[in-house]
């Protein structure tokens, strides 16, 4: 049992958790809690912690058996926990490394094109929502919140696992490059004629969305095919970024749903 707050693992888990530097350098990530421990893919485990007191049930205990892991105190691993309340288990896991061409490979792709979000917890839930609405991939500017944040990957609820994504030098650059490969890029912004029911979603199809307080930018705007507006009543201005990702990605789903085409496009 780990018991001294000296120790050099301890050290280092704070670091990942606090540092995507440290992630970086090492490739790794911390995924905290018993759903994202099991969701987990066995061969991207690194290393598992859990508490002193920790009872995860019989599925947990027979993934333990395959992974192997380090007891630590309980006073300790709320140290190393990035939650008020842990639950008593976590796991270093292997980055995911995708490229753009893998984001594309299923006919007529449904994706999610995310300029500057800052927020970890609209980004995770975007995530957790593609997933959801069967999106094939989202592609991230540069500038957006580190996917491996820990505050993201609790909120991707174990997506991050499963959805593919690419963070692009140039937005607007793939943009263009989505739209030579047959793919159609509609910017969801409040200056559009255009509601996002009024547009056919069919064939590939990406939605950009911006940032939390500004939006997208106009020359990101410029690169779409087409802009859409979200309809709202009320004197309410905007629409979180997650929600306004969640209703384009289910418009999608639904269309393509009733055509036979299937959630993704088939």
């Amino acid at each position: 049992m780990i018991t001294a707050g000296t120790n050099s693992r301890i050290k280092r888990l704070v670091q990942l958790n606090q540092k995507a530097k440290i992630r970086r350098q090492e490739d790794v990530f911390v995924a905290e809690g018993v759903r994202m421990f099991l969701e987990a893919p066995l061969s991207k485990i690194r290393e598992v912690y859990v508490s002193e007191s920790f009872r995860g049930g019989d599925l947990c205990a027979q993934k333990l058996e395959s992974t192997g892991y380090e007891v630590v105190e309980d006073s300790l691993f709320k140290k190393i926990s990035d939650t008020c309340t842990p639950q008593g288990i976590l796991c270093v896991t292997g980055q995911f490394h995708y490229r753009q061409e893998q984001l594309l490979r299923k006919k007529n792709p449904l994706l999610l094109l995310l300029e500057n979000i800052q927020d970890p917890g609209n980004l995770g839930t975007m995530f957790r929502t593609a997933e959801a609405a069967g999106a094939d991939g989202i592609i991230m500017s540069r500038d957006t919140v580190d996917v491996y944040n820990p505050k993201v990957i609790r909120s991707t609820m174990g997506s991050i696992f499963r959805m593919p994504f690419f963070y692009a030098q140039d937005l607007r650059e793939t943009a263009a490059f989505l739209r030579r490969s047959g793919v159609r890029v509609y910017a969801a912004h409040l200056g559009g004629k255009r509601f996002y029911t009024e547009a056919a979603y069919l064939e590939g199809a990406a939605f950009l969305i911006g940032n939390e307080g500004n939006g997208l930018l106009e020359e990101t705007v410029r690169a779409a095919d087409q802009i859409l507006r979200i309809p709202m009543e009320g004197e309410v201005e905007s629409l979180n970024a997650a929600v306004s990702a969640a209703v384009l990605l289910y418009e999608a789903s639904r269309q393509r749903r009733q055509t036979g085409n299937g959630a993704k496009g088939k």
